[in-house]
């Protein structure tokens, strides 16, 4: 153990669950019968982290994430299992945890440090750099319950990582960071790395987390699906994204060879909200993204080739179509795209009833970060320019990245230093 700092063992946390209140006293007065069903928010996980890793632990929602780190950091209990723990934890768990609302910002500085098991006077020693660090002026004199999300998890960042912890534990906190923010945090993950001590992260962030772990550890609906190196359990988190985990060769030659069962979206997170819109002369019925291994996701690694489909009915013969797709960043600024125009296909008259699959192959070069995905079937009728069937904003494309640089695009630069 002298080289452990976490070790999880067979730990489960069972929930009871009842239909109605009255069962919950009827079983607490102490009836023989059962009243509830046993939930699982984890079931037998087993792991450990050494000391100096910094180990990302991913899933769907509900999958046990934060259960276990609670369980870790001793704000729950588990029904079974142990946990050992090798020295000082600093734990950044919910928003605002630990902090009592009516208090300011100095005083729930001295209320953490306290908690934690400083002396005053260590805190003492501490306070300029916490202050300096959240960086939120004078509201660091004002009551916390004037605090925007923000600023409430600068302060909170502030706390744990200048305690001088071990053990760093973070859930999904810095999300509500601003760009700037999260970015000084990551450098002090990488002070933290280079001084040996120990970082467990949950993110959905996909792109941090194979960035900065060595380590990840996958669960899904309570159960731990698998741990490694972060592109292997990344790529089958996004699997488990599209009910594809268990899909082997078959399945992934049939993408392969447009013969996929169902409709291929299926396999897609949609936007319920997308605009739509057309004469529908030409309808898109389905389409999707598929990623290197031929799966169909909306998770993409930076710098892998990946194609976008889509299958276009026609209701009456149309002559030159014109097929394209356009990625759009969250505020909607067109990114990228193309169209059979521009790349100059050639495409004749389609006849009334016919299908046509369409396949744009590039390289994924965008930066990691969420987008927006359209598609749409257009042409010129009786000489007047036409929209056939617009899809925009019909899903995201999540793109994954160890490396990012600056603005949209990476030119993939080559550096030489004589």
């Amino acid at each position: 153990m002298t080289n452990i700092s976490i070790k999880v063992k067979d730990v489960s946390k069972i929930y009871k669950l009842y239909d109605k209140q009255i069962d919950r006293l009827k079983e607490a007065l102490g009836k023989r019968k059962e009243y509830h069903k046993k939930h699982y928010a984890l079931s037998n996980i087993n792991f450990e982290i050494k000391k100096g890793q910094t180990v990302g632990i991913i899933g769907k929602n509900g999958s046990g994430k934060s259960t276990i780190l609670k369980i870790i950091t001793g704000v729950l209990k588990q029904t079974t299992g142990d946990v050992f723990i090798s020295g000082r934890i600093s734990a950044l768990l919910e928003l605002g945890a630990g902090f009592n609302m009516e208090y300011t910002g100095i005083e729930n500085i001295y209320l953490n440090g306290t908690m934690i098991g400083f002396t005053r006077q260590e805190i003492d020693d501490r306070l300029e750099d916490i202050i300096n660090f959240a960086d939120i002026g004078d509201f660091i004199n004002q009551p916390v319950k004037t605090y925007s999300s923000g600023m409430f998890v600068r302060l909170a960042f502030a706390v744990a990582i200048n305690i001088d912890p071990e053990i760093l534990i973070v859930d999904e906190a810095l999300s509500v960071g601003d760009v700037f923010f999260q970015s000084k945090c990551f450098r002090k993950f990488e002070d933290f790395k280079k001084l040996g001590k120990t970082i467990l992260m949950v993110s959905h962030d996909l792109s941090s987390i194979a960035k900065y772990c060595d380590k990840v550890i996958l669960l899904d609906s309570g159960k731990k699906v698998a741990e490694g190196k972060p592109k292997e359990i990344i790529d089958m988190y996004k699997k488990i994204l599209v009910n594809q985990l268990d899909a082997g060769k078959e399945k992934q030659q049939k993408v392969e060879n447009n013969q996929i069962e169902g409709k291929w979206n299926d396999s897609l997170i949609v936007n319920p909200d997308k605009v739509e819109y057309g004469s529908k002369l030409a309808e898109i019925i389905d389409f999707a993204i598929i990623d290197e291994y031929n799966n169909i996701t909306n998770n993409l690694m930076k710098y892998s080739e990946f194609k976008v489909k889509m299958k276009v009915r026609f209701g009456e013969e149309i002559e030159e179509p014109i097929f394209a797709f356009t990625i759009k960043d969250l505020k909607g600024t067109e990114i990228t795209g193309t169209n059979t125009m521009l790349e100059k296909v050639n495409i004749s008259i389609i006849k009334a009833g016919e299908i046509k699959e369409i396949t744009f192959t590039q390289k994924m070069n965008l930066q990691g970060g969420e987008y927006l995905l359209a598609l749409g079937c257009t042409g010129f009728r009786n000489g007047e320019f036409t929209v056939y069937h617009r899809l925009y904003d019909i899903c995201n494309i999540s793109v994954i990245s160890h490396k990012n640089t600056v603005g949209y695009y990476d030119m993939g630069c080559m550096v030489e230093v004589l």
